[in-house]
């Protein structure tokens, strides 16, 4: 396993790519769909190329409102609400075409709170758009990724089942199975281990509360049992890469990173 980072797309792309080999490190997963343009994959590749780095999941985001709750997030997150969904089949379209020029094979996204059930109505529609959107990624050499987060692991296994795990993958954060009091990350692993190909180094908290998502706090000092969810994904052959992922901004976030970067050594 090799230790990443999470990078949101900047229009100074040069200077982005020269604070992570900064910090010693070698690849990313890149976000900030609104910047996704034919020039800009232009400048992004060359950048990459320049400073040996290696980018190995872009991610899609979202047109129209996403609230992140257990309220108003059913009805606003992802590719569930039907208000919303073909704009964003269209931003993963567009996320896939600007990755492929990038030379990436992996496109990534929260789907948003997946009915548990196949029986609700919302279900069949779901699943129409997620084998649309998965098949337009593979025609560009890419496979489509679900971020864990909105729904619980049998929820997703089954969905991958009906998709095809040829097609489909999981980027796994663990933090998000905690603060969506989904799973615990490393029992999870049972379930939805074998269809990993990305990994979120992310901590936080179970929900405290039925309106609220739990807390995210800086790696090691949330809820997510590090050494055993490591220990597990090498029992399970895992071998890819370990992005960090603090979601605050400014030198604390920095800090954090760091403060991560030095505790996946001694893990990974």
């Amino acid at each position: 396993m090799t230790i990443g980072v999470m990078l949101s797309l900047k229009t100074d792309v040069e200077e982005m790519f020269k604070d992570l080999k900064i910090l010693g490190l070698s690849h990313c997963q890149l976000g900030g769909s609104s910047l996704y343009s034919g020039e800009m994959a232009a400048r992004v590749k060359a950048a990459a190329q320049k400073e040996g780095v290696t980018i190995t999941t872009v991610f899609a985001g979202w047109p129209g409102p996403t609230v992140w709750d257990f309220i108003e997030g059913p009805i606003t997150i992802g590719l569930v609400p039907p208000d919303y969904r073909f704009a964003r089949m269209e931003e993963i379209i567009k996320t896939s075409d600007f990755a492929a020029k990038l030379g990436v094979n992996q496109v990534a996204t929260h789907v948003g709170f997946i009915p548990e059930s196949p029986c609700d109505p919302l279900y069949p529609g779901v699943v129409a758009a997620l084998k649309h959107v998965a098949a337009y990624c593979n025609k560009n050499g890419q496979k489509f990724l679900f971020e864990t987060g909105q729904e619980t692991p049998v929820t997703l296994r089954r969905v991958i089942e009906i998709i095809g795990r040829e097609r489909v993958g999981i980027n796994f954060d663990p933090a998000n199975l905690l603060m969506y009091g989904k799973a615990n990350p490393v029992d999870a692993l049972d379930i939805i281990g074998e269809f990993i190909l990305d990994v979120h180094a992310k901590d936080g908290e179970y929900p405290v509360n039925g309106r609220e998502l739990g807390v995210e706090k800086p790696l090691g000092h949330g809820r997510v049992n590090f050494p055993a969810l490591f220990g597990k994904l090498k029992e399970q052959g895992y071998d890819g890469p370990v992005t960090i992922e603090r979601e605050i901004s400014g030198e604390q976030q920095k800090k954090d990173i760091l403060s991560a970067i030095e505790m996946l050594k001694k893990l990974i």
